[in-house]
């Protein structure tokens, strides 16, 4: 039996998410990290010097995101196995960065047993989603299809407009990139959370990520 360490190098930059994660996985004995990195550019960097057998990628990163450093580390090192990581549960994060290249995804809710769990399937060659985003992808498979069929209820206007919400575009600037007025404008606003039934802007936003990352 091989009791050699897994290796693993952490890139996020929360100083104490790295330092959490570091010191859990040290005295477990059946993983070693290898490096700390706080910035993608670092990552890429280590990872070619120290070549890990797993890379913990936190999604959101000053600079180059996680998504993009998966993206070129697995160019250089294609056996190197990544396992991204967000504070996000949002599907179509783990949608992304699995097919920049990554096997598995867990967030920052997930327990330290579910990481581990993470850490061995990966490692194993095997995918791994967090039961956290599992539960939410099967809330919007069982919501998705009444949602699909409210979403192509959305003229071409109203589309354009959900798209530039998304983008975080204020009344305002969509008024003057539609070449309308912002009563126009809001009162798009207005029917198109009737025809999807939400409230808020959060929800439309929401929407719109699940289907990208799902659908």
């Amino acid at each position: 039996m091989n009791n050699t360490p897994i290796t693993v190098l952490i890139t996020d930059d929360h100083a104490l998410m790295r330092q959490c994660w570091s010191i859990v996985l040290n005295e477990s004995k059946q993983f070693r990290v290898v490096a700390e990195c706080i910035h993608a550019e670092d990552a890429i960097l280590k990872a070619t010097i120290l070549r890990p057998e797993i890379i913990m990628m936190d999604i959101n990163l000053p600079g180059i995101d996680g998504i993009e450093a998966t993206r070129v580390i697995k160019e250089i090192l294609p056996d190197v196995k990544i396992l991204g990581v967000s504070l996000h549960a949002q599907p179509a994060y783990a949608s992304r960065i699995i097919r920049a290249g990554a096997m598995g995804y867990i967030t920052k809710n997930s327990t330290v047993d579910e990481m581990f769990q993470a850490l061995n399937e990966v490692f194993n060659g095997k995918k791994f989603i967090c039961k956290e985003v599992v539960e939410m992808i099967s809330e919007n498979f069982v919501n998705g299809r009444e949602h699909g069929s409210l979403l192509n209820t959305l003229t071409k206007r109203e589309s354009d407009i959900v798209s530039l919400i998304h983008k975080g575009y204020s009344s305002r600037q969509i008024a003057e990139t539609l070449l309308m007025s912002i009563r126009t404008v809001s009162a798009h606003r207005y029917n198109i959370f009737q025809k999807l039934k939400i409230k808020k802007t959060v929800s439309l936003i929401n929407l719109v990520n699940q289907y990208q990352g799902v659908l």
